[in-house]
């Protein structure tokens, strides 16, 4: 079985928080017993994730060697030039290593749902709408990436992993999908 599940912001990338007060999890979406998720997004981010019952599917999904796209739709502060593109798509220097290069683009603000809490808006600073695939996946490696270059996150959406789409899924919503269907 493989679920496609639209993570809302906030939302722990797990069955169960031992924290104090508990935060919210997967089980609170009513997703079907057995799966678990392929892959992770930090509370903070939002949008799709792919959950199983099937341990060679997820190891194909989230193993680098697979090299799975993952796409993204960043609100970034800051108005991106040319250069901050071409050091994206080149791999950037992260503490942790270089980057593989990235697919990025400029994109039109897209037509998403309201954040709950909203982006904070400043006046004074611009912000700019990129969209950014990777074929790896390290810890909020989007966020550190776009830092890098001057342009902080302020929203990270994932809006597809290889042939999976978010598309017509609402926050806190999931589908069922053939697990035969792979990038």
């Amino acid at each position: 079985m493989l679920i496609a599940f639209n993570k809302p912001y906030g939302v722990l990338c797990q069955f169960t928080d031992r924290s104090t007060p508990p935060r919210s999890t997967l089980a609170d979406f009513g997703l079907p017993p057995g799966v678990y998720a392929a892959g992770r997004l930090d509370a903070d981010s939002e949008g799709l994730l792919l959950l199983t019952d099937d341990g060679a599917l997820a190891h194909r999904l989230t193993d680098p060697r697979h090299k799975q796209p993952k796409t993204y739709w960043v609100q970034v502060e800051g108005s991106p030039d040319a250069g901050q593109l071409e050091r994206l798509r080149q791999g950037v220097l992260l503490n942790d290593g270089p980057t593989l290069p990235a697919q990025v683009r400029l994109l039109e603000p897209p037509g998403l749902w309201p954040r709950d809490p909203p982006v904070r808006v400043r006046k004074s600073v611009p912000d700019a709408w990129l969209e950014l695939t990777l074929r790896e996946g390290r810890n909020r490696q989007v966020r550190r990436m776009t830092a890098a270059v001057g342009l902080p996150t302020l929203r990270l959406v994932r809006v597809a992993i290889g042939a999976y789409r978010l598309e017509g899924l609402a926050p806190g919503r999931w589908r069922e999908h053939s697990s035969r269907r792979m990038a």
